[in-house]
């Protein structure tokens, strides 16, 4: 194949960068450090601009599978760029421990800043440019270390691994982003892969905006090695040939995997469908898991004719009591036009006396939507939703479809881990304070598979009086 000329070099790179959205003056900045970034690398650039605007966002990720090139877009982008039309300009940088925080800056600058003229003092941990911006090197080595940053005002913070550090941490680090220079938004630039400490809030702020199109505060800029043409052949080979956990993770930069995850078949893009794509004419039935400090949570499941299962829509709710519960399902039936309260099946609890005149089920059924037990054998039903997924490699047909409509079940089932204690069982989580994570929803929908495939469970109890 000929190689193309620098004119057609040029002409193509001046293309991506249009449709990336870099305005012409970052293009001048990127010119004059000899700097010419790739396309994922300006597709974070043409991000980070969108922060100067007023209501913009003020957090910047890019993140994906290892050698996409992320640290090198971060660094040029606050150093040729941020740093340059903001004289005076204090960026914090930070990576997870000091010794490879000091060799992977030192490595960088020199391959970015080479072309502009700056002062690396490495004994003051401290990059200065003519203008008075500069970078402040910060290395954690320990979640406590990031103390030593709190309180000082920084305007712009950059955070390499970012899911090496706790929520509670990014939040407090947060807290230093201050500004008062004109004309500039303080704002946050991170890079990481899946794994870690923090994949499962990493995700949940980033990862899926980016996937909803919902982004508002936030940016997420997807990368893998295939987005960096300049990996050397080695570190490829040594990529693709990853297997398992550690292939998903660092050559895949699939973010639906987690070290310890119970559910590794389990694929946003193969699991998730749009709702206009469930089928009509479905066996319906119901799942119900209770919880009053912790969730209710409710499914609407659908079976085909080939045993296809379909979640169809779900309701979770915090503190309310069933005759608001059945209110709320009795208006995601009326969505699905289906006129009738189908079988419901529930969580043995519901059945259990509480001192009280009338049990969960008696309540729930004085209001038109009567409970029957679930199968509760928490080992086969694991195993039944496992298989069910299926597994291409291995030649097992997926079953389940699930709507995008299931938020709740979505978020939780890439997050479940094996039970240390009994491997073959998925370990129960609680929700946390703020009402994040839990198992609540993987519950109801085991409840719920486990009726696949039993077509004669379904009540002529009318939906509407």
């Amino acid at each position: 194949m000929a190689m193309m000329s620098d004119d057609q070099n040029l002409y193509k790179f001046i293309e991506a960068a249009k449709k990336a959205g870099c305005p012409r003056d970052q293009l001048v900045n990127f010119r004059n450090a000899a700097y010419a970034p790739q396309p994922k690398q300006l597709e974070f650039h043409a991000a980070a601009r969108l922060c100067d605007e007023v209501g913009g966002p003020d957090m910047i990720a890019m993140g994906g599978a290892r050698g996409g090139s992320k640290s090198h877009g971060l660094l040029a982008q606050a150093g040729l760029d941020d740093a340059q039309r903001f004289p005076g300009l204090k960026i914090l940088y930070i990576r997870k421990v000091g010794k490879s925080s000091r060799e992977a800056f030192e490595y960088l600058i020199t391959k970015i800043f080479s072309c502009i003229e700056h002062n690396y003092t490495p004994s003051r941990s401290r990059l200065e440019f003519p203008n008075g911006s500069r970078f402040v090197l910060g290395g954690v080595q320990n979640e406590k270390d990031i103390d030593a940053y709190l309180g000082i005002e920084y305007d712009l913070i950059l955070i390499e691994e970012a899911t090496q550090l706790s929520k509670a941490k990014i939040e407090m680090i947060r807290g230093s982003l201050r500004s008062s220079k004109p004309g500039w938004r303080e704002r946050l630039y991170l890079s990481t892969n899946p794994g870690g400490v923090g994949h499962a809030w990493f995700k949940k702020m980033f990862v899926e905006p980016w996937r909803k199109g919902t982004e508002t505060a936030t940016r997420f800029i997807f990368a893998t090695y295939k987005d960096n043409r300049y990996l050397s052949e080695g570190y490829v080979r040594y990529l693709e040939g990853l297997s398992g956990w550690l292939g998903r993770a660092w050559r895949d930069g699939d973010w639906d995997i987690a070290a310890g995850q119970y559910f590794t078949n389990w694929q946003y893009e193969k699991h998730v469908v749009k709702p206009e794509r469930v089928p009509e004419g479905l066996h319906y039935w119901l799942a119900l898991d209770y919880g009053f400090t912790h969730y209710t949570v409710v499914y609407l499941i659908g079976e085909d004719g080939d045993g296809n299962v379909f979640f169809v829509d779900e309701h979770a709710a915090q503190r309310q009591l069933p005759p608001t519960h059945v209110s709320s399902v009795k208006a995601m039936l009326a969505r699905h036009n289906i006129e009738r309260m189908p079988y419901t099946v529930a969580g043995t609890d519901v059945f259990a006396n509480r001192g009280t005149s009338k049990t969960i089920a008696e309540q729930y059924a004085e209001e038109g939507m009567p409970l029957s037990p679930a199968q509760n054998d928490r080992i086969n039903g694991a195993a039944k939703f496992l298989q069910m997924l299926g597994d291409e490699e291995q030649g097992i047909e997926q079953k389940i479809f699930i709507s995008d409509r299931c938020t709740g079940l979505i978020q939780c089932l890439p997050y479940l881990e094996h039970d240390p204690h009994r491997p073959e069982d998925v370990l129960k989580v609680d929700t946390d304070a703020d009402g994040n994570g839990g198992d609540d929803w993987y519950d109801a929908g085991r409840y719920g598979l486990m009726e696949a495939g039993n077509k004669t469970t379904i009540t002529t109890n009318p939906f509407y009086d």
